[in-house]
C-alpha cells in the first residue's frame, strides 16, 4: 500500500468550500479508480490561512499513475482549487505503508 501526502494553504474563509470540493469532486473521481482505497483531510490554522494535509491511500504506484499520470509525483491541482489557495506543494510525497492498525 502507498500513502500519498500533499499540503496546500487555503485562503481564510474558503476552507469549507475547499473541503466540499474535495468531497464532492476529487474524492468521488478517486473512488472510481480501481486500487484507490481511502482519503483523509487534516487541517490546521495559521495566521495567514488554513493548511490542509491530504492523505490518500492506494494499492500501488501503478494505481496512483492512473490518477496522476506517469510523472506521479507532480501534484494534481485543478484550477478551482488553485483559486482557493495561497500556495501549495508542487510535488506529492509517497510513503510505503509498512504497518497499519484497523
Amino acid at each position: 500500500m502507498i500513502s500519498r501526502h500533499w499540503t496546500g494553504l487555503v485562503k481564510k474563509g474558503r476552507e469549507d468550500e475547499y473541503i466540499a470540493h474535495l468531497q464532492n469532486d476529487t474524492f468521488k473521481k478517486l473512488f472510481e479508480i480501481d486500487g484507490f482505497t481511502n482519503a483523509t483531510i487534516l487541517k490546521r490554522d495559521f495566521e495567514n490561512g488554513i493548511e490542509f494535509l491530504i492523505i490518500t491511500e492506494w494499492d500501488s504506484l501503478e494505481t496512483i499513475k492512473k490518477f496522476a499520470g506517469e510523472n506521479y509525483e507532480v501534484a494534481v491541482v485543478p484550477q478551482i482549487a488553485k483559486e482557493m489557495m495561497i500556495h501549495y506543494d508542487d510535488l506529492a510525497k509517497h510513503y510505503e505503508v509498512k504497518f497499519k492498525t484497523k
